[in-house]
């Protein structure tokens, strides 16, 4: 079986769109554990007050804490979800190219592929949303008290 330069060629063609996905996703995992970094940094530091019994309201800074927690957890959920669609991104790229140059019928496996991926990357962002309002959430009820009754 010979493979031409223009089998490569289409191969490659082929392979871009879901390349620019994977970018994309790349970028996402970039800010997702921006977010978790940022959550992790202040969580030490109220863990260190609370340790300390430094300034500041115990259970205020407990509060804080376990919505920190929760953020942190939203946040995981998120970066494991956009990294498995990064991974089944990879895997619809490799099938294409493989199915492609062996005349392989890969079809539904990488229609299977991409749509798992395409779940995936829905339930990220569906986590992050939620992080995002736990987020917002606990700052109105720090900053404006009248805001959570």
């Amino acid at each position: 079986m010979d493979i031409h330069l223009t089998d490569i060629s289409h191969i490659i063609q082929l392979s871009i769109a879901p390349v620019f996905l994977l970018t994309g996703v790349g970028t996402k995992l970039a800010v997702l554990t921006n977010r978790l970094a940022r959550i992790i940094d202040r969580s030490r530091v109220l863990e260190d007050r609370l340790s300390n019994g430094a300034g500041g309201s115990f259970a205020d800074a407990q509060s804080e804490l376990l919505t920190l927690y929760r953020r942190a957890h939203l946040i995981n959920r998120a970066i494991t979800l956009s990294t498995c669609c990064g991974l089944l991104v990879c895997v619809v790229i490799a099938a294409l190219f493989i199915g492609d140059a062996l005349k392989l019928a890969l079809a539904k496996f990488i229609a299977l592929c991409f749509v798992l991926g395409m779940f995936s990357l829905i339930g990220s962002f569906v986590y992050l949303l939620r992080e995002i309002f736990v987020a917002t959430q606990s700052l109105s009820r720090r900053f404006l008290p009248s805001a959570s009754k």
